[in-house]
């Protein structure tokens, strides 16, 4: 207690009741339940997109497009005959969706309870370690703050994806089709939309710093704009997940049919 407090009798911050040790909570439901199927989900979606974008196709040469479908982990394609063969397309370009999670709100709350138990749950202790913790002040988690810049750049993929999707139903060249894998891949990309205009900080972007919502023209259209993301904020987790998961089995339907494990199921129109 300072002298100030001391002089005017104000009491110091209570430390609370809760006990501080790992896990050590009084809730009674089964709060671990969640935490512990994110982080499950996570790191086997997480670990097989690396090993499919990076590793996979030096490796074992196995193909990332067939039939007209191209991976998104590959999309745009960036490819020629200076890439050398040990270095995977994918490396160039899937750096921006890898950043752009990794840095997200959600996916540090869900990843930092399960991988580092800071929390792990609400009102459950973690780890006395964790007294040192400088939050994302210090090296290296205050790279997450660069987390705006990765959003500005996962739209130019996004770009691209959409561009795939419409031609998994046109393929160039083709005969238009209506098959599994472009409902796949607009599903994908339809959700990866959502993901990334569901992101807390294009909704800041848009509507923050705004002292006024109707003095202006401008202003009234980006407060609509804000209230339509905010919508979509809401979600953002639903978003988050649904689309790591489509994106992980889109790279998967592209990969088993160029094994041969089986042919795109389509209606040519």
């Amino acid at each position: 207690m300072s002298g100030s407090q001391a002089t005017l009798g104000v009491p110091a911050k209570p430390r609370g009741t809760a006990p501080r040790r790992l896990f050590a909570t009084s809730r009674r439901d089964t709060w671990a339940v969640a935490p512990a199927v994110q982080g499950i989900l996570f790191t086997i979606c997480a670990t097989y997109l690396f090993f499919s974008g990076i590793i996979w196709t030096p490796l074992f040469g196995t193909a990332y497009e067939v039939n007209g479908y191209l991976s998104p982990l590959f999309s745009p394609l960036i490819n020629g005959p200076w890439l050398p063969s040990w270095i995977s397309p994918g490396l160039l370009i899937l750096w921006i969706p890898l950043g752009f999670r990794a840095t997200c709100y959600y996916y540090r709350k869900a990843y930092y309870r399960f991988y580092f138990a800071d929390p792990p749950g609400c009102a459950v202790g973690e780890p006395t370690i964790h007294r040192k913790y400088a939050l994302e002040t210090a090296f290296p988690f205050i790279l997450q703050n660069i987390h705006r810049y990765f959003l500005y750049l996962a739209f130019f993929p996004l770009f691209f994806l959409w561009v795939d999707a419409f031609q998994a139903f046109v393929p160039a060249g083709g005969q238009a089709r209506l098959g599994l894998g472009g409902v796949l891949f607009l599903a994908n990309v339809t959700l990866l939309t959502g993901y990334s205009l569901s992101c807390h900080s294009l909704r800041h972007i848009v509507g923050g710093r705004l002292d006024c919502f109707s003095c202006t023209r401008a202003q009234r259209v980006r407060y609509g704009l804000w209230q339509r993301l905010t919508g979509l904020n809401r979600h953002h987790m639903a978003w988050a997940w649904a689309s790591l998961i489509t994106v992980t089995l889109a790279d998967v339907y592209v990969r088993a049919m160029a094994l041969g494990f089986f042919v795109d199921p389509a209606i040519r129109l």
